[in-house]
């Protein structure tokens, strides 16, 4: 799997882990910087999702506006496709710098490769 596949299959939920194990052999930069945006943004929108699940138990009138957030994810996550397909290192807007530096064991099996 070349690293432009592996970037945009990053940014789409589970495939993170068909972009994760089915493309080390080819991992590069780019691959890695992208497979680092698109875990923390699986991340962030999962714990998210638990969060917006607790206070829905506690005010179904909170949980109806927090809904419309979910939309605000799939906006950015498309916003991180369109960057790995045209071959742009870019963070994702709101959360992606927040991702740059984490996630360390992606860069190491890139240099090891």
């Amino acid at each position: 799997m070349n690293p432009k596949v592996q970037s945009i299959l990053s940014y789409i939920g589970i495939l993170w882990l068909i972009a994760y194990f089915g493309g080390k052999s080819q991992r590069n930069d780019f691959s890695t910087y992208h497979l680092k945006q698109g875990l923390g943004l699986l991340l962030f929108s999962f714990l998210f999702g638990v969060i917006m699940n607790l206070v829905a138990i506690l005010s179904a009138s909170i949980a109806g506006i927090l809904a419309y957030v979910g939309v605000v994810f799939f906006i950015v996550m498309v916003i991180g496709i369109i960057n790995a397909a045209n071959d742009v290192k870019k963070p994702l807007p709101l959360v992606g710098e927040l991702f740059d530096k984490q996630f360390p064991f992606l860069d190491k099996e890139q240099r090891s490769n």
